[in-house]
């Protein structure tokens, strides 16, 4: 049996789906707000706060691996006792779900938090693999409501391109490291195949949705003040450094990706098509 935490997350609930459909067993976590848990055929759902990490000791009984998925750029999470728990129940294996700029911004006070968890991975005595995602596809998501109001989209750095990574190929990265030794001890930077920036995405979104979309630049500061309302400051502050003033390394493609499934990232344009009802108006009956 697996255990995965954010499972009702763009990344947790593909990979679920990436686990349950190789006939593996699955508890799929998260702290019983928002979306539903995933369901089915060899899913067991169940609520865990990993602020609190005695919350997360049930759901690991019995459990061979641990897909660890932190909320708020790990901020207030004590890895290690929630490694520890893991090592309690014999739990033998780790993947942590991390962000590409813990190695392209080391000492950075955003993601401080995430590389003390990512220490704190190598040092439980598990067997361990590090996933460090650049910016997921599913961050767009944030723009729907507009475009479904038919508003322009409303970004940052139109221009600035980054290879943004679609949610199911991380997901089916982890699955793979969860359920292989091969992967054992490693850490892979997961990008998509190729740099987009905003304003690409916003016109192939629009050519998705068969009707043009506009987009209005955002400055740094308005920027900041909207993500401020659900992100603490200094989370903000690195993810806009990132988004305006990327290091080389965040601009180029990562390999690691086809390494693991043998095949490129999936572009844009097909997360796009998968999550096109997303941004569609809702039809009232």
């Amino acid at each position: 049996m697996i255990v995965v935490t954010g499972a009702t997350g763009n990344v947790g609930r593909a990979l679920v789906a990436s686990l349950t459909g190789a006939g593996h067993a699955v508890t799929a976590v998260a702290r019983g707000i928002g979306a539903p848990l995933p369901a089915g055929r060899h899913v067991t759902p169940a609520t865990a706060d990993l602020s609190a990490p005695e919350t997360l000791a049930p759901a690991l009984a019995g459990a061979e691996a641990l897909f660890l998925l932190v909320p708020g750029a790990g901020a207030g999470i004590d890895a290690p006792a929630l490694l520890k728990a893991a090592a309690v129940a014999g739990t033998g294996r780790v993947v942590l779900l991390s962000s590409q700029a813990v190695g392209t911004r080391p000492g950075a006070v955003s993601h401080a938090p995430m590389a003390a968890i990512e220490e704190a991975v190598r040092a439980a005595g598990l067997e361990w693999t590090i996933l460090r995602a650049g910016s997921l596809a599913s961050n767009t998501l944030a723009w729907a409501p507009d475009v479904r109001a038919g508003r322009a989209v409303a970004a940052p750095y139109g221009d600035v391109a980054l290879p943004v990574v679609d949610p199911a190929d991380v997901a089916e990265v982890a699955a793979a490291a969860l359920t292989g030794g091969t992967h054992t001890g490693r850490s892979y930077v997961l990008t998509g195949p190729e740099p987009v920036s905003p304003r690409e995405c916003t016109q192939i979104l629009g050519t998705v949705l068969g009707r043009p979309l506009g987009f209005a630049e955002l400055s740094g500061e308005e920027a900041r003040a909207r993500m401020l309302s659900f992100m603490p400051a200094p989370v903000a502050d690195g993810t806009l450094a990132i988004l305006g003033h990327p290091t080389p390394e965040e601009t180029r493609v990562s390999p690691d990706v086809a390494r693991v499934l043998g095949r490129p990232g999936r572009p844009f344009a097909d997360w796009a098509r998968r999550n096109a009802d997303a941004f569609r108006p809702v039809s009232r009956p």
